[in-house]
């Protein structure tokens, strides 16, 4: 098995299990009593831990090791899922995600490392197109899945299901071998990142991140609210839009590098994801996941072609630590947005953060414009 396809599996086991169940858990915790404020809390404890991991990750990533990491984690990943199992203490349960979010992040972070850093002669659309097919295909099935376990089991066996296929995944990582490492220093990466391209690129990418802390606290509820949906219809709406996404990414896959094109292509994708999480609050059940399907569409060109600008933006020898930086942002972002947005939408209405995020994408899209104008990425 060749690098890049290690590297899909990974990609593909990590997002069927660690980003399905965010999708799922709000649903979870509303069962066992947890207020908007809890809830939040569970989401923020992980998205700090994102957070404290990043840059210290992907500067090991630089420095000596990827493919350790990516071991340790996944058992890590693979024991916390058990642990999860067998507790509903909030305290428990903001410990167990918090270290879920230090391992479930190193994961990321050196899987991501070991495909940046890859140098294979490929179209740059294409390398990356399939990238975000990947990551974006994992949570179609993984919801699905994961809707029927909880639906016709609870969230227990989802729990130890997943738990057992991250211990699993560990058979992929032999002889996961990446590129050599370089002696890179704090210097390196300051030099790369406070230049006036990286930081216009860091607000966009802030904006941008907004909007995930929606999918990862009020979704799930929103559905059942309105619309009356059970576990698994929940988890089959969400997964049926979802699947829009990997597909959106492999059409730009599909379409051969180029620089004015790509410009085009991602502010047309961000304005129809702000669009369409704004109106996935409107009409019928039918409607609303028809709306869904161009927010996720629009998140997958989007995606794809901000990886492109990411593998642009660095060297090789430190885009690492420097995309780990990157990232750090955009979990910043989640977090704050999941500290605000998520008690408002219980308080006031779960609608209430569909319109915030996707009036901050639109406006995102109208910058972008101006940075894409700028800058070259």
């Amino acid at each position: 098995m060749t690098l890049h396809r290690r590297v899909h599996v990974l990609n593909f086991v990590r997002n069927f299990t660690v980003t399905s169940i965010l999708f799922l858990l709000p649903m979870h915790f509303v069962k066992i009593g947890f207020s908007g404020v809890q809830i939040g809390a569970v989401i923020s404890a992980l998205s700090v831990a994102w957070l404290l991991a990043a840059f210290p990750i992907g500067w090991i990533n630089d420095r000596f090791s990827m493919a350790g990491i990516v071991r340790a984690a996944l058992i890590a990943v693979g024991l916390i899922f058990l642990a999860l199992a067998w507790t509903t203490n909030f305290f428990t349960i903001l410990a167990a995600f918090f270290l879920l979010g230090l391992a479930s992040n190193a994961l990321d972070i050196s899987i991501q490392s070991l495909y940046y850093k890859d140098e294979t002669d490929i179209d740059q659309n294409r390398k990356y197109g399939v990238y975000v097919f990947w990551l974006g295909f994992g949570p179609v099935l993984g919801i699905a899945g994961g809707g029927l376990l909880t639906q016709i089991a609870d969230f227990r066996t989802l729990f130890i299901v997943f738990g057992l296929i991250m211990l699993a995944s560990l058979l992929i990582v032999r002889r996961l071998d990446g590129p050599r490492f370089h002696l890179v220093t704090f210097r390196d990466y300051g030099r790369d990142f406070f230049r006036p391209k990286t930081l216009l690129f860091v607000f966009f990418l802030f904006f941008l991140g907004l909007h995930w802390a929606v999918e990862g606290t009020v979704y799930a509820p929103f559905l059942q609210t309105r619309f009356g949906l059970n576990n698994l219809q929940a988890a089959l709406f969400m997964a049926g839009e979802l699947f829009f996404l990997p597909l959106s990414a492999l059409f730009i896959g599909r379409k051969k590098f180029d620089l004015r094109a790509n410009k085009r292509w991602v502010l047309a994708a961000m304005a129809l994801s702000g669009a369409g999480m704004i109106l996935t609050v409107t009409g019928s059940v039918f409607l609303s996941l028809g709306f869904r399907i161009i927010h996720e569409i629009g998140d997958g060109v989007a995606g794809a072609l901000i990886a492109v600008y990411i593998s642009r933006l660095f060297e090789r020898r430190t885009i690492g630590g420097s995309a780990a930086l990157l990232l750090a942002i955009e979990i910043l972002a989640k977090m704050l947005g999941a500290m605000t947005l998520a008690p408002l939408g219980f308080r006031y209405g779960l609608q209430i953060p569909f319109y915030i995020a996707g009036g901050l994408l639109l406006a995102d899209t109208v910058y972008g414009a101006f940075v894409l104008k700028r800058m070259e990425y």
